[in-house]
């Protein structure tokens, strides 16, 4: 080959990994606009918030078996290895969704989204965890700012109800089992497809969300089908198919900033049809949460 035949070939390649980055961060948004609705579907759905979860995933599992068998991409024989990291996926996204579902209904929509996606640090710390290395200063300092602004919106949530900041605790416990189910389907997707991988997930998700749901009383069996097959269309075949897929691209700290774009469409969808405004406080613990991720994603770039 040529010097200037191995350039241009170079050149493609550089040029198809480039487009692949694109379209893989364009799902990501895509993914992350359609999971923001999320929360207010829960809210409207007339069964038990953990119920909502089980629904979410039963009736996403058939579909995502024959969108499966369209793209070609089958469910096949995997090792006992895989088989079990499915199934802790499946468990800890069931045990993110019972949690962040219960808290939805306990805090605004703004803090349900934002501290439903504390996995926007953990995610990346779990990048450094593997990758062996240790965070700089600027991610450090980062890391410090977001925790800040944490206290800062939990402190406002204390104040505006108790009942607040419980649903802000529940949200935040959904988001670091939410970062335990992203290593999971990080670790499948070394050996998997995306549709294989998120529907095993989903499957393996069913059952444990229909045992809490039994256990905590609630009504599971709903009158209006509306909203329940809105927060699976959206939420679990778009958003988490597109995020699934996301991952087999994107690095962790982009995933990370990525998540962000949620909190900002759900603030926009409490304070539209709830008339839940964001006070001063609220502002500026959401902007240090922000900035932080910035950082984090700038200092990675470098």
């Amino acid at each position: 080959m040529h010097d200037s035949d191995a350039q241009n070939f170079a050149t493609d390649v550089d040029s198809h990994e480039r487009g692949g980055t694109a379209v893989a961060f364009a799902a990501l948004l895509t993914a992350n606009m359609a999971l923001a609705l999320g929360p207010w579907f829960v809210r409207l759905a007339d069964v038990g918030p953990v119920a909502a979860g089980f629904w979410r995933l039963a009736i996403a599992a058939p579909l995502l078996l024959l969108l499966c068998r369209a793209a070609r991409q089958p469910v096949r024989a995997m090792p006992p290895r895989t088989w079990t990291v499915l199934a802790l996926g499946g468990f800890f996204f069931a045990a993110d969704l019972a949690a962040w579902h219960v808290g939805i209904l306990h805090t605004t929509l703004a803090n349900a989204s934002l501290f439903g996606n504390i996995s926007s640090l953990m995610f990346p710390i779990y990048g450094f965890l593997i990758a062996r290395a240790l965070p700089g200063r600027a991610q450090l300092f980062a890391m410090l700012l977001a925790a800040v602004g944490a206290v800062l919106l939990l402190g406002r949530s204390y104040q505006l109800s108790s009942q607040n900041l419980l649903g802000d605790l529940l949200c935040i416990t959904g988001g670091l089992l939410y970062t335990f189910y992203l290593a999971a389907m990080g670790s499948a997707r070394g050996t998997l497809q995306p549709l294989p991988t998120i529907t095993v997930a989903t499957i393996f998700g069913t059952v444990p969300l229909l045992l809490f749901a039994l256990l905590l009383g609630e009504t599971v069996w709903p009158q209006d089908w509306t909203p329940l097959l809105l927060l699976a269309f959206g939420s679990q075949l778009i958003g988490q198919g597109l995020i699934v897929y996301a991952i087999g691209h994107l690095p962790p700290l982009v995933i990370g900033l990525g998540l962000l774009t949620q909190p900002i469409v759900a603030a926009a969808i409490g304070w539209t049809v709830y008339g839940e405004q964001l006070g001063f406080v609220d502002i500026v613990g959401a902007v240090a949460i922000a900035v932080a991720l910035v950082l984090v994603r700038r200092s990675d770039r470098r």
